[in-house]
């Protein structure tokens, strides 16, 4: 059973932007180095458990869930040392912050309800809403 961490708040927008700005670099990351290269840079710098001892969750969650992500697009096993993070997740859905703007657009939850439906797995595991990770510029 995962347990759910009690620390998220309400984010301001500056962090809602900057959590949106290390995604997007990440992504990056990825196409630049490509997924056996990405994977290995990420466990060799250790990262993750980086962002999860200063307790930068957001970032410490994504990076995991793309690292997961790609493991099981490459038929890769999972690296098991943070098995111990992946019994966690955010307490509530972080939504990029397109998805929210489409709602407010729109008057209504239904591009939320779409976002979760199809929603990467390795993602939604950790209560962050991301669909698509490798169509950047």
């Amino acid at each position: 059973m995962k347990t759910l961490f009690k620390f998220q708040k309400k984010r301001n927008p500056s962090y809602s932007q900057k959590f949106e700005l290390f995604k997007s670099s990440i992504c990056h990351n990825l196409k630049n180095l490509g997924d056996i290269k990405f994977i290995i840079s990420v466990l060799k710098t250790n990262q993750i458990q980086t962002y999860y001892n200063k307790k930068q969750y957001f970032e410490c969650f994504y990076l995991l869930a793309m690292t997961d992500y790609v493991s099981r697009e490459n038929n890769i096993p999972l690296c098991i040392e943070y098995d111990y993070i992946r019994k966690y997740k955010l307490e509530n859905p972080v939504f990029p912050l397109s998805i929210k703007a489409m709602c407010l657009a729109l008057n209504s939850n239904e591009p939320k309800e779409r976002s979760l439906r199809e929603c990467i797995p390795e993602f939604k595991h950790f209560n962050i809403i991301e669909a698509e990770v490798r169509n950047v510029y």
